[in-house]
């Protein structure tokens, strides 16, 4: 039996999705030992392989079938625009995409003038601005803090993930539309699914019914 590989994006996100796994008999301890230098962790019995990436490389490593399921954020499947099966929303890491800023910015939204979004997300942006919203805007790439750009005159406006809003708050920004609810999703390689079709739907089908 060949090892079937589940790729997780590193962070509170891994640890949310094992305990997940660990309800329905998947267990990987060595995962959760945080002095392991280890990049591939195994559970021998059950046949299965995990590893830690960076959120927006899970896509990527289940597309080219380096891994046969992943779990990574909605906001990360819908930025990489990878191919492959979205097979369960597991209903955590919950926020929302929204577009924020001053709120002295939510008229800019509505006359339709060119205006300047910050933002971690370029395709998730320009997706909503030219094909949802019809406006035309300049989109810049940033890294870090996003919810600077506006503050020193970057940008009128950031498209980013809002989970609490306090730090849109604390830096005197507000939320002028909401893009789409983001939770975290299951994702599986096109040809594993058809390979190790038996083993996959059982592990989708056991986690649909820890999740009604």
């Amino acid at each position: 039996m060949k090892y079937i590989t589940i790729a997780l994006a590193k962070g509170r996100l891994a640890f949310e999705a094992l305990s997940l796994l660990e309800k329905i008999g998947i267990t990987c301890d060595e995962i959760k030992d945080k002095t392991s230098r280890k990049l591939i962790f195994v559970n021998e019995e059950l046949k299965l392989k995990f590893f830690l990436a960076k959120a927006n490389d899970v896509p990527t490593y289940v597309e080219y079938g380096a891994a046969d399921i992943g779990v990574a954020g909605k906001d990360t499947l819908l930025e990489e625009g990878r191919k492959m099966y979205e097979v369960l929303d597991l209903g955590i890491g919950k926020c929302k995409m929204c577009v924020a800023g001053p709120s002295a910015s939510k008229s800019l939204l509505h006359h339709g003038g060119l205006i300047r979004v910050a933002t971690k997300y370029p395709n998730i942006a320009k997706d909503y601005f030219y094909n949802k919203k019809h406006q035309t805007v300049e989109i810049i790439k940033l890294n870090g803090s996003i919810e600077l750009a506006p503050i020193v005159g970057l940008s009128e406006v950031i498209v980013d993930i809002v989970e609490t809003g306090s730090t849109l708050r604390e830096n005197g920004l507000v939320i002028l539309e909401e893009i789409c609810n983001i939770s975290a999703r299951m994702v599986v390689n096109e040809v594993s699914m058809k390979m190790e079709h038996e083993r996959i739907s059982k592990i989708i089908k056991d986690l649909k019914q820890i999740l009604l």
